[in-house]
């Protein structure tokens, strides 16, 4: 079950209350596991406890950090700051697994891994139980698990595991329980009032409403569903075509096909502006969200020129067919280490990449590649510079999550999944693009020149004097 939603709906009261039904029901054999991400979050949920597991005759050990009930029932309190953490339980046998603010976790992985502690040996029914508000590093893969399969929540969500030993399948389910600040009768108007001030629209839809549609400082807020997604077309075969890859293993690798507008009308009626990118294919390598298929280098070649092939695209050769001119990676490939590099594997499969430009933020002058993909999203005279294809959903639901570091304003947080948008931030870098490029003036007087003009004029004017030029 995933209880969540918005704030002050009562859900760490929950998570407690449920823990001691558990306990009353099964007594000694009821073991319980709840974790949170942080340290001190995991101290409020422990002093929280400690107002009413007393009453009740449970002693707290502080020093092993659990609670004993006068039955013999345990539950323990831990927090895993790194997902490897996790490791630790592998091996021990819960029957609850509690886990607060699901939404801190930037990826599924510690939280599956938990979840396979489930078990009993004295037939106890075992259960995990989530909590979390809107937004959060993890936002998009608990969105994906708990809240699209049924946006207005009890529904059941049936997922069917063969069990090869037995070779009989068992069904497993999944609930979204929404959290309501009205669920909470012990607070009124000015705790309402108190979420209303604590910063933007979003940040109180999120908070006040639990909406997951919202996500309060997302780093490209300049994002619009309305004007950046558009209904696929057909690409002119005269348009240039390039290919865009950010690599994954465990992690997901993204392929984007992007498309550069000429800025004639299309048959359709349609119109982007001459220069304008159209992001019209993605091959996204993932299992589930910010999960990686674990795909070898070649495999991925292999798929990359397969659907090249279906769509009739091909290297370029000069002739008038569609075709890709070139293609920008992931530096990373290029790296060796003690053999060929994942580039030179690549080029093997007849996929041929160079080296993106990697500048993230911007540095000595330059500008960085977020800044240069953020300025296509405002574009110019309100027409956006950079076109989605509606079929590239990863994408699409990535991008818009994205939030800041916050040790580093100007960055994304490197924890949430950003591999769709590393891969567009390397496109937008292969085709730099300014706000009134085409219309800068021409400097007539010295004054008016970079120090760099003036002794480029100097040199050239000297070599002109001695006829070298």
């Amino acid at each position: 079950m995933f209880y969540g939603g918005a704030r002050g709906g009562g859900k760490s009261d929950a998570v407690l209350g449920d823990w001691l039904s558990h306990a009353a029901l099964y007594g000694r054999d009821a073991v319980g596991l709840m974790v949170r991400r942080e340290r001190t979050q995991l101290m409020e949920l422990v002093e929280r406890s400690k107002q009413f597991y007393p009453l009740l005759g449970a002693k707290y050990h502080e020093q092993d950090k659990y609670w004993r009930f006068p039955d013999g029932a345990r539950l323990r309190f831990a927090y895993l700051e790194r997902d490897a953490d996790a490791e630790n339980y592998q091996g021990q046998s819960f029957t609850r697994v509690y886990v607060e603010e699901i939404g801190t976790f930037p990826s599924p992985g510690p939280v599956m891994k938990l979840m396979a502690t489930l078990r009993s040996a004295n037939g106890v029914p075992v259960g995990f139980r989530a909590t979390g508000n809107p937004g959060g590093a993890g936002h998009q893969w608990v969105k994906a698990r708990y809240i699209d399969p049924a946006p207005m929540g009890w529904e059941a969500i049936t997922e069917t595991f063969h069990d090869p030993f037995s070779n009989t399948d068992v069904d497993r389910q999944r609930v979204y329980i929404p959290s309501r600040l009205g669920d909470n009768a012990f607070l009124g108007a000015d705790y309402v009032a108190n979420l209303q001030m604590a910063g933007s629209d979003e940040l109180v839809r999120a908070w006040l409403l639990g909406d997951w549609d919202v996500v309060e400082g997302a780093f490209f807020d300049c994002w619009n569903p309305s004007l950046h997604v558009v209904r696929p077309f057909e690409i002119p075969a005269h348009w240039l075509r390039f290919r865009a890859y950010d690599h994954g293993s465990a992690a997901p690798f993204s392929v984007g096909w992007w498309a550069i507008s000429d800025g004639e009308e299309l048959p359709d009626g349609r119109f982007y502006p001459a220069g304008a990118m159209i992001r019209y294919r993605e091959w996204y390598g993932a299992s589930a969200p910010n999960v990686g298929l674990k795909m070898t280098v070649e495999a991925i070649a292999d798929g990359i020129i397969e659907r090249e092939r279906v769509a009739g695209e091909k290297p370029f050769a000069g002739d008038r067919d569609p075709h890709i001119h070139f293609s920008v990676a992931d530096p990373s490939i290029f790296a060796r280490d003690g053999g060929p590099s994942h580039a030179e594997r690549f080029a093997k499969g007849n996929v041929r990449f160079r080296a993106a430009d990697n500048a993230r933020v911007p540095r000595r002058g330059a500008m960085g590649g977020w800044d240069m993909l953020r300025q296509r999203l405002v574009g110019q005279d309100d027409k956006p510079m950079l076109y989605v294809f509606e079929t590239c959903r990863d994408l699409i639901r990535t991008l818009p999550a994205l939030q800041h570091d916050a040790a580093r304003p100007e960055d994304v947080d490197s924890a949430m999944e950003d591999h769709a948008s590393d891969e567009a931030r390397y496109a937008c870098m292969a085709r730099p693009w300014t706000v009134n490029a085409g219309l800068a003036v021409k400097p007539k007087f010295a004054l008016d020149m970079p120090i760099k003009d003036l002794i480029a004029r100097h040199v050239k004017a000297k070599a002109r004097m001695r006829g070298h030029v």
